[in-house]
Protein backbone atom coordinates (compact mmCIF):
# COMPACT_ATOMS: atom_id res chain seq x y z
CA UNK A 1 0.00 0.00 0.00
CA UNK A 2 1.25 3.53 -0.71
CA UNK A 3 2.28 6.32 1.65
CA UNK A 4 1.77 10.07 1.39
CA UNK A 5 4.45 12.30 2.88
CA UNK A 6 2.28 15.19 4.05
CA UNK A 7 3.36 18.38 5.81
CA UNK A 8 2.74 17.04 9.32
CA UNK A 9 2.62 13.24 9.04
CA UNK A 10 3.38 10.28 6.80
CA UNK A 11 0.03 8.66 6.06
CA UNK A 12 -0.49 5.07 4.94
CA UNK A 13 -3.50 4.68 2.65
CA UNK A 14 -5.33 2.61 0.06
CA UNK A 15 -7.16 4.22 -2.88
CA UNK A 16 -9.01 1.51 -4.74
CA UNK A 17 -12.22 0.45 -6.40
CA UNK A 18 -14.37 2.19 -9.01
CA UNK A 19 -12.23 5.07 -10.26
CA UNK A 20 -15.24 6.41 -12.18
CA UNK A 21 -17.41 6.54 -9.08
CA UNK A 22 -17.63 9.21 -6.41
CA UNK A 23 -14.88 9.18 -3.79
CA UNK A 24 -15.80 7.70 -0.42
CA UNK A 25 -13.37 8.26 2.47
CA UNK A 26 -13.44 5.90 5.47
CA UNK A 27 -11.95 6.95 8.82
CA UNK A 28 -11.16 4.56 11.67
CA UNK A 29 -11.67 4.26 15.41
CA UNK A 30 -8.94 4.46 18.05
CA UNK A 31 -6.62 1.48 18.14
CA UNK A 32 -7.42 0.24 14.64
CA UNK A 33 -5.99 0.56 11.15
CA UNK A 34 -7.85 0.75 7.87
CA UNK A 35 -8.42 -3.02 7.91
CA UNK A 36 -11.33 -2.06 10.19
CA UNK A 37 -13.27 -1.60 6.96
CA UNK A 38 -12.51 -5.02 5.46
CA UNK A 39 -16.16 -6.14 5.88
CA UNK A 40 -17.29 -3.24 3.66
CA UNK A 41 -14.40 -2.94 1.23
CA UNK A 42 -15.54 -5.23 -1.60
CA UNK A 43 -19.07 -3.81 -1.70
CA UNK A 44 -17.90 -0.22 -1.42
CA UNK A 45 -15.25 -0.69 -4.13
CA UNK A 46 -17.94 -1.68 -6.62
CA UNK A 47 -19.76 1.62 -6.11
CA UNK A 48 -17.09 4.12 -5.07
CA UNK A 49 -13.48 5.19 -5.46
CA UNK A 50 -12.62 4.10 -1.95
CA UNK A 51 -10.02 5.90 0.15
CA UNK A 52 -9.02 4.20 3.42
CA UNK A 53 -6.16 5.45 5.55
CA UNK A 54 -4.43 5.04 8.91
CA UNK A 55 -4.67 8.23 10.93
CA UNK A 56 -1.49 9.54 12.54
CA UNK A 57 -0.29 7.42 15.43
CA UNK A 58 -2.01 4.31 14.04
CA UNK A 59 -1.27 1.45 11.70
CA UNK A 60 1.64 2.15 9.37
CA UNK A 61 1.25 5.93 9.49
CA UNK A 62 3.82 7.97 11.39
CA UNK A 63 3.45 9.06 15.00
CA UNK A 64 4.47 12.73 15.18
CA UNK A 65 5.13 14.11 18.65
CA UNK A 66 2.10 14.86 20.81
CA UNK A 67 -0.20 16.64 21.30
CA UNK A 68 -2.76 15.67 18.66
CA UNK A 69 -6.19 17.18 18.09
CA UNK A 70 -9.27 16.29 16.07
CA UNK A 71 -8.75 19.40 13.89
CA UNK A 72 -5.22 18.13 13.18
CA UNK A 73 -6.58 14.71 12.21
CA UNK A 74 -8.99 16.54 9.92
CA UNK A 75 -6.18 18.61 8.39
CA UNK A 76 -4.22 15.39 7.75
CA UNK A 77 -7.17 13.99 5.81
CA UNK A 78 -7.65 17.15 3.76
CA UNK A 79 -3.92 17.17 2.98
CA UNK A 80 -4.16 13.53 1.87
CA UNK A 81 -7.13 14.37 -0.36
CA UNK A 82 -5.17 17.25 -1.90
CA UNK A 83 -2.17 14.96 -2.40
CA UNK A 84 -4.41 12.56 -4.35
CA UNK A 85 -6.20 15.27 -6.31
CA UNK A 86 -9.52 14.61 -4.61
CA UNK A 87 -11.98 17.49 -4.50
CA UNK A 88 -15.38 16.69 -3.02
CA UNK A 89 -16.05 13.34 -1.38
CA UNK A 90 -18.46 11.32 0.72
CA UNK A 91 -17.19 10.67 4.23
CA UNK A 92 -17.87 7.82 6.66
CA UNK A 93 -16.15 7.77 10.05
CA UNK A 94 -16.51 5.63 13.15
CA UNK A 95 -15.84 6.79 16.74
CA UNK A 96 -12.97 9.30 16.50
CA UNK A 97 -13.50 8.96 12.75
CA UNK A 98 -17.00 10.29 13.32
CA UNK A 99 -15.52 13.22 15.24
CA UNK A 100 -13.35 13.93 12.21
CA UNK A 101 -16.55 13.85 10.17
CA UNK A 102 -18.20 16.42 12.44
CA UNK A 103 -15.09 18.59 12.22
CA UNK A 104 -15.27 18.37 8.42
CA UNK A 105 -18.95 19.31 8.53
CA UNK A 106 -18.18 22.35 10.68
CA UNK A 107 -15.01 23.58 8.99
CA UNK A 108 -14.83 22.12 5.46
CA UNK A 109 -18.43 21.49 4.42
CA UNK A 110 -17.74 22.59 0.85
CA UNK A 111 -15.59 19.48 0.41
CA UNK A 112 -18.26 17.01 1.57
CA UNK A 113 -21.12 15.51 -0.42
CA UNK A 114 -22.70 13.30 2.24
CA UNK A 115 -21.67 12.55 5.81
CA UNK A 116 -21.96 9.21 7.67
CA UNK A 117 -21.26 9.41 11.41
CA UNK A 118 -21.01 6.02 13.12
CA UNK A 119 -20.77 5.00 16.78
CA UNK A 120 -19.65 8.46 17.77
CA UNK A 121 -20.63 11.41 19.90
CA UNK A 122 -20.18 15.18 20.02
CA UNK A 123 -17.98 14.39 23.03
CA UNK A 124 -16.75 10.97 24.15
CA UNK A 125 -15.79 9.85 27.64
CA UNK A 126 -14.63 11.95 30.57
CA UNK A 127 -11.31 13.42 31.63
CA UNK A 128 -11.16 10.72 34.30
CA UNK A 129 -11.87 7.84 31.91
CA UNK A 130 -9.21 8.98 29.46
CA UNK A 131 -6.71 9.46 32.27
CA UNK A 132 -7.40 5.87 33.36
CA UNK A 133 -6.79 4.69 29.79
CA UNK A 134 -3.49 6.56 29.59
CA UNK A 135 -2.40 5.10 32.93
CA UNK A 136 -3.15 1.58 31.68
CA UNK A 137 -1.03 2.11 28.56
CA UNK A 138 1.88 3.57 30.50
CA UNK A 139 1.86 0.93 33.24
CA UNK A 140 0.82 -2.21 31.38
CA UNK A 141 1.14 -1.50 27.66
CA UNK A 142 -1.09 -2.03 24.64
CA UNK A 143 -1.45 -5.74 25.40
CA UNK A 144 -3.57 -4.82 28.43
CA UNK A 145 -5.61 -2.39 26.32
CA UNK A 146 -6.30 -5.25 23.93
CA UNK A 147 -7.33 -7.51 26.82
CA UNK A 148 -10.01 -5.10 28.08
CA UNK A 149 -11.22 -3.87 24.68
CA UNK A 150 -13.51 -6.69 23.41
CA UNK A 151 -16.34 -5.91 25.83
CA UNK A 152 -16.40 -2.30 24.62
CA UNK A 153 -16.24 -3.15 20.95
CA UNK A 154 -18.41 -6.27 20.69
CA UNK A 155 -21.37 -7.88 22.39
CA UNK A 156 -20.67 -11.13 24.27
CA UNK A 157 -22.77 -12.89 21.66
CA UNK A 158 -20.48 -11.76 18.84
CA UNK A 159 -17.35 -12.57 20.83
CA UNK A 160 -18.59 -16.14 21.26
CA UNK A 161 -19.63 -16.51 17.62
CA UNK A 162 -16.59 -14.85 15.99
CA UNK A 163 -13.55 -15.39 18.24
CA UNK A 164 -11.09 -15.27 15.33
CA UNK A 165 -12.40 -11.91 14.17
CA UNK A 166 -12.08 -10.53 17.69
CA UNK A 167 -8.59 -11.99 18.12
CA UNK A 168 -7.44 -10.53 14.80
CA UNK A 169 -8.64 -7.08 15.76
CA UNK A 170 -7.01 -7.28 19.17
CA UNK A 171 -3.70 -8.02 17.46
CA UNK A 172 -4.11 -4.69 15.67
CA UNK A 173 -4.72 -2.97 19.01
CA UNK A 174 -1.59 -4.59 20.48
CA UNK A 175 0.50 -3.39 17.55
CA UNK A 176 -0.60 0.25 17.83
CA UNK A 177 2.15 2.69 18.80
CA UNK A 178 1.57 3.48 22.51
CA UNK A 179 2.52 7.15 22.28
CA UNK A 180 0.43 7.66 19.16
CA UNK A 181 -2.49 5.93 20.84
CA UNK A 182 -2.24 8.06 23.98
CA UNK A 183 -2.00 11.25 21.92
CA UNK A 184 -5.10 10.21 19.94
CA UNK A 185 -6.99 9.39 23.15
CA UNK A 186 -6.21 12.86 24.44
CA UNK A 187 -7.41 14.38 21.16
CA UNK A 188 -10.76 12.66 21.68
CA UNK A 189 -10.83 13.76 25.31
CA UNK A 190 -10.42 17.39 24.30
CA UNK A 191 -12.97 17.50 21.45
CA UNK A 192 -16.48 18.67 22.32
CA UNK A 193 -18.92 20.08 19.76
CA UNK A 194 -22.16 19.57 21.67
CA UNK A 195 -22.99 23.25 21.27
CA UNK A 196 -21.90 23.37 17.62
CA UNK A 197 -23.14 20.22 15.92
CA UNK A 198 -26.44 21.88 14.91
CA UNK A 199 -24.44 24.10 12.56
CA UNK A 200 -23.69 21.14 10.28
CA UNK A 201 -25.75 21.53 7.13
CA UNK A 202 -25.03 18.41 5.13
CA UNK A 203 -27.01 15.29 4.23
CA UNK A 204 -26.16 13.02 7.14
CA UNK A 205 -26.68 9.43 8.27
CA UNK A 206 -26.02 8.66 11.93
CA UNK A 207 -25.49 5.00 12.91
CA UNK A 208 -25.44 3.82 16.53
CA UNK A 209 -25.00 0.45 18.18
CA UNK A 210 -27.84 -0.48 20.51
CA UNK A 211 -25.34 -2.05 22.96
CA UNK A 212 -22.47 0.42 22.57
CA UNK A 213 -21.00 1.33 25.98
CA UNK A 214 -18.49 3.83 24.54
CA UNK A 215 -20.85 5.98 22.45
CA UNK A 216 -24.37 4.88 23.45
CA UNK A 217 -27.42 5.45 21.27
CA UNK A 218 -28.22 8.66 23.16
CA UNK A 219 -25.07 10.17 21.63
CA UNK A 220 -26.13 9.25 18.12
CA UNK A 221 -29.66 10.52 18.65
CA UNK A 222 -28.25 13.80 20.02
CA UNK A 223 -26.36 14.31 16.76
CA UNK A 224 -29.18 13.19 14.47
CA UNK A 225 -31.74 15.39 16.20
CA UNK A 226 -29.56 18.48 15.68
CA UNK A 227 -28.44 18.04 12.07
CA UNK A 228 -31.43 19.11 10.00
CA UNK A 229 -32.82 16.21 7.97
CA UNK A 230 -30.37 13.64 9.33
CA UNK A 231 -31.34 9.97 9.20
CA UNK A 232 -30.79 7.84 12.31
CA UNK A 233 -30.21 4.06 12.30
CA UNK A 234 -29.62 1.83 15.32
CA UNK A 235 -28.01 -1.57 14.77
CA UNK A 236 -27.93 -4.63 17.05
CA UNK A 237 -24.25 -4.18 17.89
CA UNK A 238 -21.78 -2.67 20.32
CA UNK A 239 -19.12 -0.11 19.33
CA UNK A 240 -17.82 -1.58 16.06
CA UNK A 241 -21.17 -1.88 14.35
CA UNK A 242 -19.57 -2.13 10.90
CA UNK A 243 -17.94 -5.40 12.01
CA UNK A 244 -20.65 -6.89 14.22
CA UNK A 245 -23.52 -6.08 11.84
CA UNK A 246 -21.46 -5.88 8.66
CA UNK A 247 -24.17 -6.62 6.10
CA UNK A 248 -26.75 -4.30 7.63
CA UNK A 249 -24.17 -1.55 8.04
CA UNK A 250 -23.05 -1.86 4.42
CA UNK A 251 -26.63 -1.77 3.13
CA UNK A 252 -27.51 1.30 5.16
CA UNK A 253 -24.46 3.26 4.02
CA UNK A 254 -24.80 2.38 0.34
CA UNK A 255 -28.53 3.10 0.38
CA UNK A 256 -27.94 6.51 1.96
CA UNK A 257 -25.07 7.49 -0.32
CA UNK A 258 -26.95 6.43 -3.46
CA UNK A 259 -30.28 8.02 -2.51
Amino acid sequence: MPFADLPNARIHYSFSGNAQGPVLVLSNSLGTNFSLWDPQTAAFERQFHLLRYDMRGHGQSSSPPAPYSVPEFTADLLALAAHLGVGRFHFCGLSVGGMIGMCLGLTAASRINKLVLCNTGPSIGTVESWKTREDIVRRLGMKEVARITPDRWFTRRFQAAEPETVARMMRVVESTDPEGYIAACNAVRDYNVRSEVARIQLPALVISGAHDPATPPADGRFIAERIAGARYVELDAAHLSNVEQADAFTREVISFLQS
